[in-house]
């Protein structure tokens, strides 16, 4: 059982940047996948960005060129670097860590953009 802890979120204005975190219990070195998805309300959960073990990285449409994904396996830990931020991007925002055989996810951080 892998518990992941996210922090790093909070309201901040149109424009602005927040660096959001997810510490992992035990080692994600062996994780396959690394990713960060959010749920805004009324809507369902979709995925921001991924990153694999071997460093290569994913990201939706909305989010690429203004976020950033990144793993650092020594700290059991995953960073997404949020910049531009619009009010769109607004939800609740999960870790999520992906191995061979079971995946689990955070219990989520809001993240709230005012226009």
């Amino acid at each position: 059982q892998v518990q992941l802890v996210e922090s790093g979120g909070g309201l901040v204005q149109a424009g602005g940047s927040l660096r959001l975190s997810c510490a992992a219990s035990q080692s994600i070195s062996n994780a396959n996948v690394m990713g960060w998805y959010r749920q805004a309300p009324g809507k369902q959960r979709e995925l921001v960005a991924t990153v694999t073990s071997g460093g290569s990285t994913n990201y939706a449409d909305s989010v690429k060129g203004r976020f950033t994904i990144s793993r650092d396996n020594a700290k059991n830990s995953v960073f997404l670097q949020m910049n531009m931020l619009k009010p769109e991007d607004t939800a609740v925002y999960y870790c999520k860590a992906s191995y061979v055989l079971w995946s689990y996810w955070g219990q989520g951080t809001q993240v709230t953009v005012s226009s």
